[in-house]
C-alpha cells in the first residue's frame, strides 16, 4: 500500500509531530508499505527514507513562527499526488492541508487524522470562568459546522484516543474511528526505577526520603495549568510532605515561576530530550501529576504508566481515559483544591497495593508499533486492491 500524508506541521526542527511521523515512516517500512510525507519547506526537495520519504514543497513561513510553513497553493501538492498515485491520502490536521487533500481529484480514499481539539484547548480555558462547556460549544458552533463539513469530504476521521473520538461524535462529526496512540515500550519501564535517584529528587525538593515526590512533565503553556498544580502541592503544607519536580519550559515560564515563589519543595527542571534519562526519572518518582484537561490522548500519562507510576489527572481529557480507579485519582479540572485532595487520596492508599496495580497496568500500555499496525490495517481496509504504480516524487534536492 502506498500512502501519501499531507503534513503541514512537519518541520525540520519540529517537535511531537515530527517525532510521530518519523516513527510512522519507520513503521511503514517494517510493514512493507510505502509512505510519502508531503510537507511545506523552504525549497522543493526529497529526503529518501526506507520505504518512502519526505517530499518538501516550497511554501511560505508562518508569520508567528518561522520554524513552520504553510501550504498556500494547492497545485504543487496536487501535482505530487498525481505523480505518486497513492492508494490512500491522509491529512494530519484539519486546516489548509486537509482541504488540499479533499480537493485532489484523484481516486484514492481519504483519511483525516485529528490530533487536537482547539475548542477544548483555548475557548474552554478563556471563557470557562464565566460560561459552561456546553455554552462555549454553542458559541463556537461555527467551528463544529466547519468540522462536520470537512469530515464529510473524508472516508474516515481518525483520532488517537477515545475521549476525542467521543467529543467529535457528540458534536455531530461522522465517520470517526479510534486508533489509540502508543509509546516506545523499549524505553519506558518500571525496571528503570532507581531509589538513589528518588532520594536525589527529594533532596532537591528539601524533603526527607520518607516524603513523596510527584513528577510533572510538559511545556509551560497556559493549557497545561502548571500554576494550578503548583498551588495544589503547596496547599498540602506539612500535613503530607510532597515534593514536585516539574520538567519543561515555554511561553508560560514566568507564570510558573511566580506560582513556585519561594516554595523549596517545588523544583523546575529544563526539558529533557534524552528519552532514557526521562524514563529513569519517571520510573523513580512516586506518581505523575498532570493539569491539562484538553489532552486528546495524553502520551506523558501513558509513558508514566508504562514506567510504573500511578496517575493524578483531571477528570476530563485524554489522560482521564487511562485513569482506572485502581491506579489513579482524578479531580475536577482546573480546581487546585480538588487536585490537592486527589494527591492526599492517592498517598493515603496502601502503597504496596497501588504499586502492584500500576505494575500490572504497565504491561497493558500500548506500544507505538501496535498503534501503527492498527492504523495501517484501517487504511488497508479503505485502500483499493493492488499496488500503486512505480512512480517517485519530484524535487530539486535530495538528502
Amino acid at each position: 500500500m502506498r500512502i501519501a500524508e499531507i503534513a503541514e506541521f512537519y518541520a525540520p526542527n519540529g517537535g511531537g509531530v515530527r517525532t510521530y511521523i518519523d516513527r510512522k515512516l519507520e513503521a511503514a517500512a517494517r510493514a512493507g508499505h510505502e509512505l510519502f510525507v508531503l510537507a511545506p519547506g523552504a525549497e522543493n526537495g526529497f529526503e529518501s527514507r526506507p520505504g518512502g520519504g519526505v517530499v518538501w514543497i516550497k511554501a511560505p513561513a508562518l508569520p508567528f513562527d518561522a520554524n513552520y510553513r504553510m501550504f498556500w497553493d494547492a497545485a504543487p501538492v496536487h501535482a505530487q499526488l498525481d505523480r505518486l498515485r497513492p492508494d490512500l491520502v491522509e491529512a494530519s490536521s484539519p486546516w489548509r492541508g486537509a482541504w488540499i487533500a479533499a480537493s485532489w481529484p484523484g481516486p484514492a480514499p481519504r483519511a483525516m487524522f485529528t490530533h487536537a481539539d482547539p475548542v477544548a484547548s483555548y475557548p474552554y480555558r478563556w471563557f470557562g470562568p464565566v460560561a459552561s462547556h456546553d455554552q462555549i460549544d454553542r458559541l463556537f458552533e461555527w467551528f463544529w459546522r466547519y468540522m462536520r463539513r470537512l469530515a464529510a469530504r473524508f472516508d474516515v476521521v481518525v483520532t488517537g484516543g477515545e475521549w476525542l473520538s467521543q467529543r467529535l461524535r457528540d458534536r455531530g462529526v461522522d465517520g470517526v474511528e479510534t486508533v489509540r496512540l502508543g509509546i516506545d515500550r523499549s524505553v519506558f519501564s518500571p525496571s528503570r526505577r532507581d531509589e538513589g535517584l528518588r532520594e536525589q529528587l527529594l533532596a532537591a525538593c528539601a524533603l526527607p526520603t520518607s516524603s513523596r515526590v510527584l513528577l510533572g512533565v510538559g511545556r509551560h503553556h497556559p493549557e497545561k495549568r502548571w500554576p494550578m498544580v503548583i498551588d495544589a502541592v503547596s496547599a498540602l503544607g506539612t500535613e503530607m510532605p510532597v515534593g514536585l519536580v516539574l520538567v519543561g519550559d515555554g511561553i508560560d515560564r514566568k507564570a510558573v515561576q511566580r506560582a513556585v515563589g519561594g516554595n523549596p519543595h517545588v523544583r523546575l527542571l529544563a526539558p529533557i530530550y534524552d528519552r532514557p534519562l526521562l524514563a529513569n526519572l519517571m520510573a523513580s518518582a512516586d506518581a505523575l501529576v498532570h493539569g491539562c484537561e484538553a489532552e486528546t490522548f495524553g502520551l506523558v500519562a501513558a509513558e508514566a504508566l508504562a514506567s510504573g507510576l500511578p496517575l493524578i489527572v483531571p477528570d476530563r481529557g485524554g489522560c482521564s481515559d487511562m485513569a482506572a480507579p485502581a491506579i489513579a485519582e482524578t479531580y475536577a479540572a482546573n480546581d487546585s483544591r480538588a487536585a490537592a485532595a486527589a494527591i492526599r487520596r492517592l498517598f493515603a492508599r496502601d502503597q504496596a497495593d497501588l504499586r502492584s496495580a500500576t505494575l500490572a497496568a504497565a504491561d497493558e500500555v500500548r506500544s507505538d508499533r501496535q498503534h501503527f499496525e492498527g492504523l495501517f490495517d484501517l487504511y488497508a481496509g479503505l485502500a483499493p486492491r493492488g499496488r500503486a504504480a512505480e512512480t517517485t516524487p519530484s524535487g530539486e534536492r535530495s538528502a
